[in-house]
């Protein structure tokens, strides 16, 4: 999860953090902020939550991803970059999904000056012990994290 519970039952531990990337075709040079708004949006399902966490810390004129144009949407991981890669748009991802795409050569991954990361969270049952098999896949995932 990239969020705690709020439920009382539900414990939430910080296993990892991830960083958010800015995703534009590989020939955009400099993404200033004409450049984003001329380009649009490939909006999924994180789109708006993850561009408000990186933009608004980066873009002065950012107040909301509904600001720019929308020309797609995916819910597919291994779909999301497809839009960007043919020149549609830009969008905002963690690095493993950019890092998972299987045409890099297309695409350009970001850092801005400002750095934003999501922190992944291992919840669990507060109280309630762990079943063996579960603590082997545990351990196996914070291994790969």
């Amino acid at each position: 999860m990239t969020s705690k519970s709020t439920l009382a039952e539900v414990s939430c531990t910080s296993v990892a953090a991830e960083s958010l990337l800015l995703v534009t075709p590989e020939t955009v040079k400099d993404p200033d902020w004409e450049t984003l708004m001329a380009l649009s949006f490939i909006d999924h399902t994180d789109g708006c939550h993850h561009a408000n966490l990186l933009l608004g810390e980066n873009y002065p004129e950012f107040q909301h991803s509904h600001q720019f144009p929308k020309k797609g949407y995916s819910n597919q991981i291994g779909l999301m970059l497809e839009p960007v890669s043919i020149g549609l748009g830009f969008t905002v991802l963690p690095a493993h999904a950019v890092e998972a795409f299987h045409k890099p050569e297309h695409i350009k991954a970001r850092q801005l000056p400002n750095p934003v990361s999501e922190t992944l969270y291992l919840c669990s049952r507060r109280h309630r012990g762990c079943q063996k098999r579960m603590e082997t896949v545990i351990t196996e995932a914070r291994r790969w994290l």
